[in-house]
C-alpha cells in the first residue's frame, strides 16, 4: 500500500480546520448557556407547582391557640365559693371569705364542689413542681404551665400524680376531696391561678386563650 505523505501547507491546513471547527463548537454552546442565564423564570410554571404542594385554598396552618379549660368535667358541678375580689361589691367579698375559727381568710382561687365527689383534670398542660398535703387545706397539687402561669389545685381527696410528672390538659390528677379550713363546704376542690405571682381570678379567663392571661 503506497504511502501518503503529507507536505507542511497541507498539515497546517488540516490543523487550522480543526481549530476552526471546535471554535464554532464552543460558541455555539456559550451561546445556549447565556440564553437559558437571561431567560426570565416561567413564574406561573413555579405557582402551579406551589399549588399542586399546598392546593389553591390550603395553607399550611399552625395552631399555637391554647385555651384554659375548667379543672372539672361533671356538669352538676358548681362554684360554691367565690374568688375575692377586692373591688366586687359587700355582698360578693362576704361570699368569697374563709372564716376558720377568729380568722377571716380571703378565698384566692374559686371553690368547685356540690356533687359527693367529682374527678379533677389538669387545665393547661405543664409540669408537676409539688405534691403536698396540708393538715388545714388537705391535699395540694401545684402544676406549672410557664415561667408566667402557675396553676394549684387544692382541697383533693385522692391524687393520682407525682411530682416531676409532664401531665396533659384535661388528664384526671385527683379526685375532690375535705378540707378542714372549710369543713362546711363538703366535698370540693380550690381551685388558684397564679399569673406573674398574682392570683387572678378563674372564672375570668376559662376557654380564653392562654396569651388572653
Amino acid at each position: 500500500m503506497k504511502k501518503i505523505k503529507l507536505n507542511k501547507t497541507a498539515i497546517y491546513s488540516i490543523y487550522g480546520g480543526v481549530f476552526l471547527f471546535l471554535m464554532v463548537v464552543a460558541l455555539y454552546y456559550a451561546s445556549i448557556s447565556n440564553s437559558n442565564l437571561n431567560k426570565a423564570p416561567n413564574t406561573e410554571d413555579d405557582t402551579k407547582h406551589v399549588n399542586r404542594l399546598f392546593g389553591n385554598d390550603d395553607a399550611p396552618v399552625v395552631n399555637t391557640e391554647v385555651t384554659l379549660i375548667r379543672p372539672y368535667v361533671d356538669d352538676k358541678v358548681k362554684v360554691i365559693k367565690s374568688f375575692y375580689n377586692p373591688k366586687g361589691t359587700e355582698q360578693e367579698q362576704e361570699g368569697s371569705i374563709i372564716n376558720y375559727g377568729q380568722t377571716y381568710i380571703q378565698n384566692n382561687g374559686t371553690s368547685y364542689g356540690g356533687v359527693e365527689s367529682f374527678e379533677v383534670v389538669c387545665a393547661l398542660d405543664g409540669t408537676v413542681t409539688s405534691v403536698t398535703e396540708d393538715n388545714l387545706l388537705g391535699n395540694i397539687v401545684q402544676i406549672k404551665h410557664s415561667e408566667r402561669i402557675t396553676l394549684i389545685y387544692r382541697s383533693l381527696g385522692e391524687v393520682s400524680v407525682k411530682q416531676n410528672d409532664i401531665i396533659k390538659q384535661g388528664v384526671v390528677i385527683g379526685k375532690s376531696g375535705e378540707s378542714n379550713i372549710n369543713k362546711d363546704l363538703g366535698s370540693h376542690i380550690v381551685f388558684i391561678i397564679k399569673l406573674d405571682g398574682k392570683y387572678i381570678n378563674p372564672e375570668e379567663y376559662y376557654e380564653k386563650n392562654i396569651n388572653e392571661l
